[in-house]
């Protein structure tokens, strides 16, 4: 059996923390995943329209064998710069990749467009790079979800997106947990924007407890409210799922893929050509003894589980604020 861990967080995963910064009249912000000690990870998009910094050296036939960071933002390609806050953080605490006596951080990121959300885009210096180096400053094991960091200016496809958290203890003892940033051409809800795709999945009615919708037939017609300039172009999830396991590069790219299978059970439609969905993996190696295959069917399955409820969790969080141009989920069942 399956249970959520003590913070039902990402940061459950033992030697991971996670800081978020945001700007409310921009409507946007960042989200780091910071490692105590360097991690394993590798990633797997599977959306048309991908924004990415760093991400080839996580394959597996590349040199590099492991990160200090992962990043997540707002911002478009300008949310990309969000890493070299997260960069500076890192190089002066004496982290990163060793060259000849120098120290080089490598910070992975993958972006969400949300540009025509309402915030204010008119800025003369890129906000990116602060948003960066102050999530890295705030980085802790507990932290917030829904319009927060990365989340900050998110959109589904009729409601507000967010930030979205989850984890999970499998009966080996490994953690496993998921971090998102929820910003689909897609609906995270049923048609009548109450129940949540991943209601099959929730534990602990950690997103209402409304169970799943008892309609039929559903799914069939998609009738997005974002502005049709946004429903074209402004979309993406990108999600961490992390374990303190111990994983090669391989297994790692494999958790990455596996867990799309979470996105695809909460979000419909999912890995559109103009959503920019990827997941990155981490493994923390805190459990020492590598896993086995039939531990490591179990930590993906764990990690596509997780994501579903992180999705949920994002949008059921998501809280109102000046200028938005969809409602929130609460806006629309304030009973719960």
């Amino acid at each position: 059996m399956m249970v959520p861990g003590a913070r039902n967080l990402i940061t459950d995963v033992a030697g991971l923390t996670v800081g978020n910064a945001q700007d409310a009249t921009l409507k946007s912000g960042s989200t780091v995943l910071v490692g105590t000690t360097p991690f394993t990870a590798s990633y797997a998009v599977m959306g048309g329209a991908p924004g990415t910094r760093d991400t080839d050296l996580l394959e597996p036939d590349k040199s590099v064998q492991a990160v200090d960071a992962l990043v997540l933002s707002g911002g478009s390609a300008f949310g990309l710069d969000a890493a070299s806050g997260v960069v500076a953080g890192l190089r002066a605490q004496g982290r990163g990749f060793s060259l000849g006596g120098l120290h080089v951080p490598l910070v992975p990121t993958a972006i969400l467009a949300d540009l025509l959300n309402g915030g204010q885009k008119n800025w003369d210096d890129n906000p990116y790079p602060d948003l960066g180096a102050r999530a890295f400053a705030a980085a802790m094991d507990d932290f917030d979800l829904g319009s927060v960091g990365a989340g900050t200016g998110a959109l589904t496809g009729t409601l507000k997106g967010g930030l979205g958290s989850a984890s999970l203890v499998l009966d080996s003892g490994a953690t496993v947990g998921a971090l998102v940033a929820v910003n689909p051409i897609g609906n995270v809800t049923t048609p009548e924007a109450r129940h949540f795709w991943a209601a099959p999945f929730e534990l602990n009615q950690e997103f209402g407890g409304l169970g799943p919708d008892p309609a039929a037939g559903l799914g069939y017609t998609i009738s997005p409210k974002k502005p049709a300039a946004m429903s074209a172009l402004g979309n993406t999830t990108i999600a961490i799922v992390a374990t303190d396991a111990t994983l090669d590069k391989a297994a790692a790219k494999r958790l990455a893929v596996a867990a799309h299978d979470g996105i695809g059970r909460a979000i419909l439609p999912a890995h559109m050509p103009m959503d920019g969905d990827l997941v990155f993996s981490a493994a923390t190696a805190q459990r020492k003894a590598m896993v086995d295959d039939r531990e490591m069917a179990f930590l993906c399955h764990a990690g596509a589980m997780c994501l579903s409820r992180a999705i949920a969790r994002a949008v059921y969080s998501a809280t109102p604020a000046a200028g938005d141009i969809l409602p929130c989920w609460r806006d629309l069942n304030p009973e719960r």
